[in-house]
């Protein structure tokens, strides 16, 4: 039997991902802190079916401040626990990023580097790339974060592969763009836009609304995770949803799945935000054998009805 640590275990991503590795007859270590990024009851909701489940045992600690080798010897890592967010990153709070996206990563590959993983699976961000330099981005561009939130993500990233060349350990680091989907965080767009439709206040868009995202609904993210741990792979993957939707558009198809119109307040974009991502995937469909197949059109309906539930 299989045994997987999940960091952020109850947090968007890795709530999902619990739920699937559970299904896929493993058994299942989460680790979370329960910070209070955003309210914990929350978080503790999204494993409410992960927790009735005999095969998942949850530890509460920080990989920050932990004695992290009271951690358990396990067959693969995947380590989504981050201080996420680009525009709170600046200014004082940075120093929580560093400590939690840069130094909770080392300290978790220090503790696995001489164990008998698999994979060590680690979440970066199509933040890595900024104003990227071209469309649809590749691997190989450049990267050039335009948020210290990126930046920190970025060097987790180069300290999992770091480990990988150096120590040997069998590392991926998977570049989600924009994933979304039931779970998603309170302060996220999508999740923000579905509140304001129910509740009818207003919405707030920075920017024209024209700017775009590749969108990535959260079972296709979790099914990159999967793979990067079953198939044979290294590296650096995009995890892209392969349809680049703007802003404006994706709030018009949430309009229509909650029958109710949006009250628009346009702001000026804040530092940080790049106008456009779009991830080239070619990648991963060659070496995982698997390209995203859920469409903005059909997950944003997805989780409108996630949010009418949580809001009724």
């Amino acid at each position: 039997m299989s045994v997987a640590l999940v960091t952020g275990a109850a947090g968007f991503i890795g709530s999902h991902l619990v739920e699937r590795l559970l299904a896929e007859g493993l058994d299942v270590i989460g680790v979370d802190a329960f910070t209070d990024t955003y309210d914990p009851a929350l978080k503790r909701a999204n494993l409410e079916v992960a927790r009735r489940h005999e095969r998942f045992r949850l530890l509460e600690l920080d990989l920050v401040t932990a004695d992290l080798a009271t951690l358990p010897e396990v067959d693969v890592v995947f380590h989504q626990a981050a201080q996420a967010g680009v525009r709170p990153s600046w200014g004082l709070e940075f120093r929580t990023y560093v400590e939690r996206n840069v130094m909770a990563t080392q300290r978790l590959l220090e503790r696995y580097r001489d164990s008998r993983l698999t994979r060590f699976v680690y979440a970066s961000s199509s933040s890595v790339y900024g104003e990227a330099e071209r469309w649809p981005t590749p691997e190989s561009a450049v990267p050039r974060p335009v948020s210290p939130y990126g930046v920190t993500k970025l060097a987790g990233e180069h300290l999992t592969l770091l480990y990988g060349r150096t120590m040997g350990m069998p590392a991926v680091a998977l570049r989600y763009f924009t994933v979304y989907g039931p779970r998603q965080r309170p302060d996220m767009a999508f999740h923000r836009f579905c509140r304001a439709l129910i509740r009818g206040e207003e919405i707030t868009v920075y920017g024209d609304g024209r700017q775009s995202r590749d969108f990535t609904f959260v079972d296709d993210a979790v099914e990159a995770c999967w793979r990067a741990w079953t198939r044979p792979v290294a590296g650096v993957y995009n995890v892209g949803g392969g349809s680049e939707v703007e802003l404006i558009d994706a709030i018009r198809i949430l309009e229509r799945a909650l029958g109710s119109s949006a009250r628009l307040r346009f702001e000026p974009t804040p530092p940080g935000d790049p106008a456009r991502t779009r991830a080239d995937h070619a990648r991963l469909e060659t070496d995982f054998g698997f390209a995203p197949t859920i469409p903005v059109g059909e997950g944003l309906p997805r989780e409108a009805e996630w949010a009418r539930r949580l809001y009724a």
